[in-house]
């Protein structure tokens, strides 16, 4: 308790705070952030028109479309869209003009933005440490800075697969079982009871289940590893009889994800479909968000809304460095978590070559979340 007052009376320049649980939300007139790198305008503006189509023609998703519950009522719905739109007009007219983008100068964001600084929530981050089987988890959740978030990174898994079930290809990605084909995801919810998709843990799954009673048809066949790696990051980047093909969780078994245990102990399990890209959040599969590298958050879309600009700045190499990103993605880990955003981050085989590009990125980093001003 004594730290979260410490932390409010560091910030002398706020104006108005707000509180959730046991992270806070602080306006800060003079944001400290460097040299804004790595992202490209192009692709912020495509991922911040895709989620800004999304919030504007779902109005009845009211988990996803708000303003920011966590945040306050000094947020409202339509400043979330207008940033956006802002943020497309300003990349669009630095082409038009052809001139370096305004969105990588700070000056420019600091005199056209409101910064809302996040601070974590360490109470609940301490907790989850304190039930985790996983000694590194549980260290880099103790470890969560005041005034920083856990900045953690995903990617859509590179791998091989097959068309057919071999002894190396032993697991496959499901479509939606046969039973639930034709249902929306409402509708499926009213008859969860009778419903295979919420009938089976990951493991009885793997064992066989769905495969012996012709309940689900595999999509694709991969490695067991594999399918561990593909659940937990949720698209896979498959390349089949030497075609690359897009696979993307569908719906899942309603298990909730355990945050304390690892990935092949977890019992949630998710279905697939076959996508055209890589995709983030959405309600149903034919209109969820398509996103990109370096410019895609996944965070706690259920407490803080979808399609938030955030500011997301960190010590490299002895230099602070920044980056903007939206919050357009979702994930079990954040359910009720208020401590952490994860940054995809790209496309990779696996741990090795993933580490190796991303190395040098810090676990920690200062998040702010961006309005345009008002006029």
């Amino acid at each position: 308790m004594f730290s979260r007052l410490l932390i409010a009376l560091i910030f002398v320049v706020v104006t108005q705070s707000y509180v959730f649980a046991d992270a806070q939300f602080l306006k800060e007139q003079s944001p400290n952030f460097g040299q804004l790198s790595i992202f490209k305008g192009s692709e912020l503006c495509a991922v911040s028109k895709a989620t800004n189509q999304y919030l504007r023609q779902h109005k009845d998703d009211v988990k996803a479309v708000h303003a920011g519950k966590a945040i306050g009522n000094g947020i409202s719905l339509g400043r979330v869209e207008q940033t956006l739109d802002f943020l497309c007009q300003i990349y669009q007219e630095d082409v038009r003009a052809n001139r370096n983008s305004r969105l990588h100068d700070g000056a420019f964001l600091k005199a056209n933005f409101e910064f809302i600084r996040w601070i974590p929530d360490k109470e609940k981050a301490d907790e989850i440490a304190r039930k985790s089987t996983n000694s590194v988890k549980s260290r880099m959740l103790n470890q969560i800075p005041n005034k920083q978030l856990f900045l953690t990174k995903y990617y859509a898994k590179l791998l091989d697969g097959s068309a057919v079930k071999t002894d190396h290809y032993s697991q496959a990605l499901y479509q939606l079982p046969s039973d639930e084909q034709h249902f929306s995801l409402e509708q499926a919810e009213l008859k969860k009871d009778q419903l295979t998709r919420f009938r089976y843990t990951r493991q009885e799954v793997m064992e066989g289940a769905l495969l012996n009673k012709k309940l689900a048809k595999p999509l694709v066949w991969v490695t067991e590893e594999a399918l561990h790696d593909v659940l937990l990051q949720g698209t896979g980047v498959l390349t089949v009889d030497g075609k690359i093909r897009y696979f993307n969780v569908h719906r899942n078994n309603g298990i909730d994800y355990d945050y304390a245990i690892g990935k092949r102990e977890q019992k949630r399990y998710w279905y697939f479909a076959e996508v055209p890209s890589i995709l983030g959040y959405g309600k149903e599969l034919k209109n969820k968000i398509a996103i990109k590298p370096q410019v895609s958050l996944a965070g706690n879309v259920k407490q803080l809304g979808l399609g938030k600009l955030i500011l997301v700045n960190y010590q490299l190499e002895k230099r602070s460095q920044a980056q903007l990103a939206i919050l357009a993605d979702e994930g079990g880990a954040f359910d009720d978590n208020l401590f952490q955003l994860d940054l995809l981050a790209g496309s990779y085989r696996g741990w090795g070559d993933y580490h190796q590009a991303n190395k040098h990125i810090p676990d920690y980093a200062d998040i702010w979340i961006l309005l345009k001003k008002e006029e």
